[in-house]
């Protein structure tokens, strides 16, 4: 089986990197020549220049791309030269009616299409221990579930093609508003002049516990906002669940105050931080 990854950029590449240590990877693409590469060289794949020489050759290809847009342009571009039988599965987050599209578009070249959006950040994508959420036909999945689970601990089925997408906006509301619980609990355990590390260590083994806390509670009271989930990239999936909630009637409040937060620390030049940022707001650093 020949198997492609397209987008290496910080969750393709430890995905990438997963794949080819269970055997599986055969060659990646990234639009940025040298980044694939120096991946190739490291993981003893070859290098695609074109994505339509890359899809003649393979059978199942990965993608993680950052916006629907750029699915489509990719799944545009590989759509005529795949083989029929040919399986595309898309890890980026983007929304239901694009997965949608995209299959259409694929399905006319009897090409399988799964949406599988991942959750665990840069660090899953690394350690291999993502939750993947799916969408397509049941027996594809099947097909191809021994590659995601080289990727994923967790790979859920969740329906026709859009579920996917449609679970990963559940996932992406959700993570606005823990951000917002998180942030906004130590700002107000700072302003109680509280050693900021044992406070975190009392409440993350109680029912207030998380793995945002966890993960992020500590680098954040200290300052520190390397990106695990890029800031700018919450911002364009929780935008996307704001049209997908309108569309069904659904008011997602604190996803749509996260979006405000979110434009300013954008605005002031904190895009590339991790959401975590979103405590520079609370804690009333913003400008620091």
């Amino acid at each position: 089986m020949q198997v492609a990854m397209i987008g290496l950029g910080a969750m393709g590449v430890g995905m990438a990197r997963n794949l080819a240590k269970a055997g599986f990877l055969t060659a990646v693409y990234n639009r940025t020549a040298a980044k694939a590469e120096a991946l190739a060289a490291e993981l003893a794949v070859r290098a695609y220049p074109k994505l339509e020489t890359l899809a003649a050759d393979m059978d199942v290809v990965f993608l993680c791309v950052s916006a629907d847009s750029d699915v489509l342009a990719v799944v545009s571009a590989l759509a005529a030269h795949l083989k029929s039988g040919a399986v595309v599965v898309d890890m980026s987050t983007v929304s239901s009616a694009t997965a949608q599209q995209a299959a259409a578009m694929l399905a006319m070249r009897q090409v399988a299409f799964l949406d599988a959006p991942v959750s665990g950040g840069v660090e899953g994508a690394k350690n291999g221990t993502l939750s993947m959420m799916v969408g397509g036909e049941a027996a594809i999945v099947d097909r191809v579930r021994p590659l995601l689970a080289a990727m994923s601990v967790r790979i859920i089925h969740l329906g026709a093609t859009g579920a996917g997408q449609a679970t990963k906006a559940v996932n992406q509301v959700l993570c606005a508003g823990i951000n917002q619980a998180v942030t906004e609990a130590l700002a107000f355990a700072q302003a109680q002049q509280l050693p900021m590390e044992l406070v975190i260590d009392a409440v993350a083994g109680g029912a207030a516990g998380n793995w945002f806390l966890d993960h992020r509670g500590k680098t954040m009271v200290s300052g520190s906002f390397a990106p695990g989930f890029k800031l700018a990239l919450h911002h364009k999936d929780l935008k996307i669940c704001q049209v997908m909630a309108a569309t069904a009637g659904v008011d997602i409040p604190l996803a749509a105050t996260t979006v405000l937060d979110y434009q300013g620390l954008m605005a002031a030049g904190y895009g590339d931080e991790d959401i975590s940022a979103l405590y520079r707001i609370k804690s009333g650093q913003r400008d620091k």
